[in-house]
């Protein structure tokens, strides 16, 4: 009887030691799953945090038309800008040139990537303008042929306000991408292009004597 009773009693020991056993593993599933909620999230944020860039999934139609636009209006920029190396007669000019040029070229290679990204078709490199000139501060090819052929002072002064007049529309194009705009990355290049090229506006203006 003693041995029976003493029997029962480890077995039931056992069977309670294995409900808990049980219920503890249950109740950490559980609060893994509670906090993995948390660890999962992590895990996912980090997956986010991996993407090329935010601009690839956060963005709207605005944002696609800021890059489309936005491409070919700086490559007009830089064939502007490059005329200046040997035609400019003022070294300023052809500092403020060469600025325009650096800044604007891996402004062209950042949204082609977004457009890319966005499974959109970039604008062609080199690409005649003349589609352009109803956009916001193009130059006609008019414009454009007459300072090709202008060398010196007369040079500087098409140039300076003609790229006045060209940085005054990629600063109406970025405000609007700042109002309308989706991808925080593609609104944060807007503002920085209104910061820069408004800054230039003004350095272009005190060149020609016009403050």
């Amino acid at each position: 009887m003693i041995t029976r009773t003493l029997t029962r009693r480890v077995a039931l020991a056992t069977a309670a030691v294995t409900s808990a056993l049980v219920l503890a593993a249950c109740g950490g599933n559980s609060d893994d799953n509670s906090e993995g909620g948390t660890g999962h999230t992590g895990h996912g944020a980090s997956a986010a945090s991996a993407t090329p860039s935010a601009s690839a999934g956060a963005h709207n139609a605005q944002d696609v038309a800021f890059a489309k636009g936005m491409i070919p209006h700086h490559q007009q920029a830089l064939q502007m800008a490059e005329l200046a190396a040997d035609r400019a007669s003022s070294a300023r000019v052809k500092d403020l040139a060469a600025r325009i040029e650096k800044a604007q070229d891996p402004e062209i290679r950042t949204l082609t990537g977004w457009l890319k990204a966005w499974g959109e078709q970039p604008p062609m490199a080199g690409m005649d303008h003349s589609g352009h000139t109803g956009m916001s501060g193009m130059m006609s090819e008019a414009d454009m042929a007459a300072l090709k052929k202008a060398t010196g002072k007369d040079f500087d002064t098409r140039f300076l306000s003609l790229m006045a007049e060209h940085h005054q529309g990629a600063v109406e194009m970025a405000t609007t991408e700042k109002q309308r705009g989706r991808s925080s990355d593609a609104k944060a290049m807007a503002d920085a292009i209104i910061t820069a090229q408004n800054a230039e506006i003004k350095e272009m203006k005190q060149l020609l004597g016009t403050k």
